[in-house]
């Protein structure tokens, strides 16, 4: 298959491919996409095909106007009070589906996750597509997500139809996911928009913690994001022991690189392009401090954590 290169002034080309049933790259304010007709279940199964990704891993559907929405989900109080202070931007919101979602996009569910992205580029690709586009990030299955044309390019050349060319993402990290469908709200998916701030319109909000059987989000159940380096995440005391496990690596001959996280903001932007780096390099191994779970600080360890081979706490 040849994977045309379109740039931002061939979206109508690229809506083209989506509503013949075909898989495209688009930018988002987080991460790239990798889309296809929501509605299409054949089409859908091209982006499990290309990203080797298991089919019990729900998708997420991106959407450029609230009847988009209406079509596809039944929409509750909760949810309306986000889509209004909250989307568009980097914010999936998961609710009862209608039957026109099909089971390939939710994993059998009777849930889906939505989320209305805040790029100009996704926007007018979904509303030139006239569809819901269905996109996981774009990567291989649980490898560093693409945040740039050439990571994107590298995984995909010639298993997709196009890739849209634009700029690095401006988080680098994807988006936050909340469930609707509980009693309670729960943030599933620590992600580009903080916890602090879904808190000040979902006072009653948690964070999932543990383990899970059906995974109604993406990034709950698999191991993700990681390079083919092996990540070693010190936490607490076992930070000031970081160096001198450089030094022993080393002994052994080993490639090692330390990431320091500093500005968590800046970080996000740059993590996933880090560790796509250090597997160009052959790093064996990669070091990586944690920090404090704050702001986006939340997202960066859990993607870590997700990443990581081992943690050593002391």
């Amino acid at each position: 298959m040849e994977t045309k290169i379109l740039s931002t002034k061939e979206i109508k080309k690229a809506a083209e491919l989506i509503k013949n049933g075909e898989v495209v790259a688009f930018p988002t304010e987080t991460v790239y996409g990798l889309g296809a007709n929501a509605l299409n279940p054949e089409a859908v199964k091209k982006i499990f095909k290309a990203k080797g990704r298991p089919s019990d891993n729900p998708l997420i559907v991106h959407i450029s106007n609230l009847n988009q929405l209406k079509k596809i989900a039944f929409v509750n109080k909760k949810a309306k009070n986000l889509i209004k202070n909250l989307w568009p931007g980097p914010l999936t919101i998961i609710l009862k589906k209608k039957k026109i979602v099909p089971k390939e996009v939710t994993a059998n569910l009777e849930s889906v996750a939505v989320r209305m992205p805040k790029n100009k580029i996704a926007l007018k690709l979904i509303e030139l597509s006239g569809v819901p586009i269905a996109a996981p990030s774009a990567n291989i299955s649980g490898k560093p997500s693409g945040t740039c044309f050439e990571d994107v390019l590298e995984d995909f050349n010639g298993k997709i139809s196009a890739i849209i060319k634009s700029k690095h993402c401006d988080f680098g990290i994807e988006s936050s996911v909340v469930d609707l469908t509980e009693k309670n709200p729960v943030l599933l998916r620590p992600g580009a928009l903080s916890f602090e701030k879904l808190k000040k319109f979902l006072p009653n909000l948690v964070l999932h913690k543990g383990k899970t059987i059906a995974a109604k989000s993406p990034g709950m159940k698999y191991k993700h994001y990681s390079p083919k380096a092996k990540i070693i995440l010190f936490e607490g005391l076992a930070k000031n022991k970081i160096r001198e496990y450089k030094r022993k690596l080393e002994k052994s001959e080993k490639k090692v690189k330390i990431i320091k996280p500093a500005n968590s903001k800046e970080f996000s932007k740059k993590m996933f392009m880090l560790f796509r780096k250090c597997d160009k390099k052959n790093i064996d191994y990669i070091l990586i401090p944690s920090i404090e779970e704050k702001g986006i600080g939340l997202a960066i360890m859990n993607r870590i954590r997700k990443a990581s081979t081992k943690i050593i706490k002391k």
